[in-house]
């Protein structure tokens, strides 16, 4: 299949937005100056830009040219994206290559970086090689299981609620392979991480919506019935598309797509009389066929025909499936309360949301520095606005479901209160 790669970079007519960010890993601290050139993949000693990052460790957005976005919204052996080499330098770190940066037309994708201390490398740096994405590369099917897991021999499921996890552990390669690496990865980075290698950004929103529930879904029926440690092993999911899902190291993913994992992080699937979340399967619905499972082909034809997500989940797995909430949220300072904050909000709960954002705006000054007095005045608000530019929502100036728990995301991150909880 690679051979019509060539034919996709020839028709490169469009143009997607490339943002990168870059953190320390010894702190997630951003890193401001990094500097970084950017070339087409196999042609990497050809400069096409150098950007670098501000005091928020993020770039400007660059355009970039792309195929045309119809080829990512129909089965085509025509690749539907561009990809390109990065190469980020900054003093006093490793530098980091990262090759196959994938750009999809009229989308915004976000390239992470996360770069060593030169005083803490032990190795040499290895680069970040991003594959395929599964609707474009060869991966084996999904090995069918039953959706629902039989229950232990004690009687008692492993956890008697639905719990989303701070971190899962991700074995890089298939359950047997005592030579792949296990990565600790938190819960939302992971679900975004395997809905942009798994879907095209470019779908309409229910789609995405509808992919990541059962994506969301399938991760947390592996954490609750502790499916791969109850067979003797030590991580909680796969990154074979045979067994789980792919997951890819390093890879680049999209704005749209995080949005909407930020939205709803905390839902699965469930049906009715069943404690655990169900297992959602699926195939892609044009090399792969699987009756009863969701097809990602298939959801994105739903979606442009004004389905919803439930309607579209239905639609494949049966009008009993429905959307549930998680009891718990692990690893978060405080839970949302219920209802948006804005200007005029006071008590305890914005009290709490200005103390970690007058922590974050310690690292990422372009936040303003504000008191926490309980109070949501004006320059509270500012410093929600600030945040949500930086990391990606949209720029409100309120605090609802997606902010909080996105401040607390990163607040944990910089102060490491609640690593591999």
């Amino acid at each position: 299949m690679n051979r019509f790669k060539t034919v996709a970079a020839q028709q490169n007519s469009s143009e997607g937005l490339l943002q990168v960010n870059v953190v320390s890993t010894e702190n997630n601290f951003p890193i401001p100056g990094a500097e970084i050139s950017i070339s087409y993949k196999g042609n990497p000693e050809s400069i096409l830009e150098q950007i670098t990052t501000n005091v928020s460790g993020q770039t400007e957005n660059v355009s970039l040219s792309a195929p045309s976005i119809e080829l990512s919204l129909s089965p085509s052996l025509i690749q539907p994206y561009s990809e390109y080499s990065l190469l980020v330098r900054a003093q006093g770190f490793e530098p980091v290559e990262v090759s196959g940066t994938e750009i999809l037309a009229d989308t915004l994708a976000l390239q992470p970086v996360r770069m060593v201390p030169i005083a803490d490398a032990v190795s040499p740096d290895i680069p970040i090689v991003i594959p395929d994405h599964t609707l474009y590369g060869n991966y084996p099917p999904k090995i069918a299981e039953d959706e629902i897991k039989p229950v232990a021999e004690t009687g008692e499921i492993v956890l008697s609620r639905v719990v989303v996890p701070q971190t899962i552990i991700v074995h890089d390669g298939v359950p047997t392979d005592p030579t792949a690496t296990n990565y600790y990865v938190p819960y939302r980075d992971y679900i975004k991480n395997v809905a942009s290698s798994e879907i095209y950004a470019t779908w309409p929103k229910e789609t995405i919506i509808a992919n990541v529930l059962a994506i969301m879904s399938f991760t947390l029926n592996r954490v609750y019935t502790e499916w791969y440690r109850n067979q003797g092993y030590d991580f909680t999911i796969t990154s074979s598309t045979a067994f789980d899902h792919k997951w890819m190291p390093g890879r680049n993913i999209y704005e749209s797509i995080s949005q909407v994992v930020d939205e709803v992080f905390n839902s699965f699937l469930s049906r009715p009389g069943v404690k655990q979340p169900i297992l959602t399967q699926y195939c892609d619905g044009n090399r792969v066929q699987c009756p009863n499972w969701m097809t990602q082909w298939g959801s994105k034809n739903l979606g442009e025909q004004g389905y919803s997500a439930i309607e579209i989940l239905r639609h494949f797995y049966g009008s009993n499936m429905y959307i549930n909430t998680a009891d718990q949220i692990s690893g978060v300072p405080s839970s949302w309360p219920g209802y948006n904050l804005t200007i005029g909000s006071s008590g305890e709960k914005v009290q709490q949301v200005q103390d970690q954002l007058s922590t974050i705006a310690g690292v990422y000054t372009a936040i303003p520095q504000i008191t926490a007095d309980g109070i949501f005045g004006p320059s509270t608000e500012e410093a929600v606005r600030q945040f949500q530019r930086i990391f990606g929502l949209p720029v409100t100036g309120i605090i609802d479901f997606a902010t909080w728990y996105r401040i607390s995301h990163i607040y944990v991150g910089i102060t490491r209160i609640a690593e591999y909880s």
